[in-house]
Order: structure tokens, then C-alpha cells, then sequence
């Protein structure tokens, strides 16, 4: 196969290769690595999911690309119970293989192309611009719309709560997104995953009624079950907002093949129909929070928005890559901030997805000098 022909010439390197010696050399302390890099669920799924997934497992015909009526139903109960979102027809909600397959295809199943401007934030989610890459597009990092100019974008990506920074965009900032996309016929995608895990202050959706006043159009909301329902290995993520759009992409993926098994969209189901094991969650990573946060201010980072989500945005005011090799000395593996963006170049992302005995190793490795 020539280069020409290869897809992966069109990509950066795999980001997490590009810390292999630092994780090797972290794993080499005597009390062992505490790896709060990746941001990977460690606690258990819940009975209740588990048990939907069971029930489901002998189930031999094929899935629906839609998902059942049940998933779609549960999906919008859960965004209006917990988030207050009104409005959203079943119709226009549909699950994913993951939201990092959806983000990472949707730009080609929206069909967009060479003449075409993706907007990503200036420090964001590498499958935004992995995403734009594989369709062709032009690319542009902006966390203002005044840094547009007169430039008409495509698709405009927003990430509130933000990974990696914790930032959380508010309903007057949200609202000028919404109304720019309307004036020029943009599509938003607004990638929701963390929206469930404010610390300081509320998180809103793009679709809340106080945003959209209640009208989806050209509005995507991307939710993902890997936060607080440990669902990462599941492969289970949703898509909800504009029925218009939900009902091409759901066009497209039909042909496609793209479907998430029946067992899984009945996990989905369950978990999204239960807040208790939610709430547990959420709280096991408020605890881990504070044990990090003053753990790292006492050794002398700052720590840069992370009003939401599952990271500390944290900064020695030095190289990120020099940051990673001290935490490394203590056995700490973080991401490092260039993952991000140029100007994510002096941070850290220290996740809080550890076991607490981790968390608490971590805590004293920190402080201790």
C-alpha cells in the first residue's frame, strides 16, 4: 500500500504513544504508577446495568440503528430529569458506538468536505480535529465567535463542561453560539459528556430551553454513559437535538452498519432509567476531586478552570512535558497539556479516574516533596 493511499497519513501520531517512556518511568516507583492520564472509569458497573445486559445477551436477530423505543424514551426522561431539557422528541435521538466514533465521523456523515470550515476550541478534545482531518475539511481553533471574522463555518464544536480544562461555557455565552449558528446556517455539535459533573456552578445543555428557547435546529447534543454510569467498556454514547439532522445521520449509519448491539441499548436503557447509581458516582469522584486538588495546590500547582468533569487543568508554570517527568518521579502519570492544543503547552491534565487508595497515594506522593 503507498503512503498516498494510507488514511493514517492524514493523522497526527496516536497522542498517548508519545508518552510511552514517561509511563514506563512512573511505573518504575517502588510504590507502583497511579495513572491519571487516560481518565478511565475504574469503579464497578452497576447490578442494575449489568442485569439489563444479561437479560438481553440471548437476543439473536439484529438491532435496530435507531434503537429501540425504550432506549429513545429513557434517553430524553433522563436529559429532562436531570438536566431540564424539554422539548426533545424520541425521534430525534440516536445511539452511538461511543461519542468518539460519532465525533470522529460526523463531519463526513454530515457530508462535509474540502470547501468547508470545522471550528474546534483552542484547546480541545483531539477527535474534534481527527474528526475534521478525516473529512477533508479546513480546520480552525477559536474560543471566541469575534475570531471568526467574517468566516462561515460548517460545524462549530462546543464542549461544556470542557476535557481537558473543566471549563464550564454559561447560558449568555451559549446563547450567542445559538444565535450565530442561526444567523449563518451553522451546525453546533455541543459535546455534553461531562455535563453531569459540575463541582462550582451549572452546567448547561445546548438544548435547555434557557439556550435554544426551545428550538433545536441545527443543534446536536453528544452524550456519552463512560462518566458516571462506567460504561466506557460498554461502547455507549447517544446523539440528541435537531430532528432533521438526527434523522440524516440515522440515514447514513443505516447504510453503514453502524449500530450498537441490542444487549448494550438495553444497558443503556437501564442506566439512563436510574439516577441512584448516577449520584453515587458522582460523589465517589467529588471525594477523589478534593483529595487531588489540595494535594496539588499544597505542592504548588495552579489549577486553571476545572469548574466541571473528571480533570484537574493544572500548571507548574513550566513545560507540560517537564511537569510530566516530576510527576513521573513520583510515580504519577499525567497528560500532558500539547495533547490539547498550542496553548494548552504548560498544562497538565491530572484525571480523577483512580481507585481511592490510588487517589490517596497520589495525594501523599505529592505532598510529601
Amino acid at each position: 500500500m503507498s503512503v498516498r493511499g494510507r488514511v493514517s497519513s492524514l493523522l497526527p501520531d496516536f497522542p498517548w504513544d508519545t508518552i510511552a517512556s514517561v509511563k514506563a518511568r512512573a511505573a518504575t516507583h517502588p510504590g507502583g504508577i497511579v495513572d491519571l492520564s487516560v481518565g478511565t472509569p475504574v469503579d464497578p458497573v452497576d447490578p442494575l446495568i449489568r442485569a439489563a445486559l444479561g437479560a438481553a445477551a440471548a437476543v439473536p436477530g439484529y438491532p435496530a440503528t435507531h434503537g429501540t423505543p425504550e432506549l429513545r424514551a429513557a434517553a430524553v426522561d433522563a436529559l429532562k430529569r436531570r438536566y431540564g431539557i424539554t422539548g426533545l422528541d424520541p425521534a430525534a435521538v440516536l445511539p452511538a458506538i461511543g461519542t468518539k466514533e460519532l465525533i470522529a465521523g460526523l463531519p463526513r456523515l454530515l457530508g462535509l468536505g474540502a470547501d468547508d470550515l470545522v471550528v474546534i476550541p483552542e484547546v480541545a478534545y483531539p477527535t474534534y480535529e481527527v474528526g475534521a482531518l478525516l473529512a477533508g475539511t479546513r480546520i480552525a481553533r477559536a474560543d471566541g465567535l469575534t475570531q471568526l471574522g467574517p468566516r462561515t463555518p460548517a460545524l462549530l464544536f462546543v464542549n461544556s463542561p470542557s476535557n481537558p480544562t473543566g471549563r464550564v461555557l454559561g447560558v449568555d455565552h451559549l446563547r450567542k453560539v445559538v444565535e450565530f449558528a442561526r444567523e449563518r446556517d451553522v451546525i453546533v455539535a455541543s459535546d455534553e459528556c461531562y455535563l453531569g459533573l459540575a463541582w462550582e456552578g451549572r452546567a448547561v445543555s445546548i438544548l435547555d430551553p434557557e439556550v435554544s428557547d426551545g428550538d433545536h435546529t441545527n443543534l446536536l447534543a453528544v452524550h456519552s454513559l463512560s462518566k458516571t454510569s462506567n460504561l466506557a467498556s460498554y461502547r455507549a454514547g447517544f446523539v440528541a437535538g435537531d430532528p432533521a439532522l438526527v434523522a440524516e445521520l440515522l440515514e447514513v449509519r443505516k447504510h453503514a452498519g453502524m449500530i450498537v448491539p441490542f444487549p448494550i441499548q438495553a444497558a443503556m436503557t437501564a442506566a439512563l432509567s436510574d439516577d441512584a447509581h448516577e449520584s453515587q458516582q458522582r460523589e465517589r469522584y467529588r471525594a477523589r476531586r478534593e483529595v487531588l486538588r489540595k494535594a496539588l495546590l499544597a505542592a504548588g500547582f495552579r489549577i486553571d478552570h476545572s469548574e466541571a468533569g473528571l480533570y484537574l487543568w493544572s500548571t507548574r508554570g513550566e513545560p507540560c512535558r517537564t511537569t510530566l517527568e516530576w510527576l513521573a518521579d513520583r510515580g504519577i502519570l499525567a497528560a500532558p497539556g500539547d495533547f490539547y492544543g498550542p496553548t494548552g503547552a504548560e498544562h497538565v491534565r491530572i484525571a480523577l479516574t483512580a481507585t481511592d487508595e490510588r487517589i490517596a497515594a497520589a495525594a501523599e506522593r505529592l505532598t510529601a516533596g
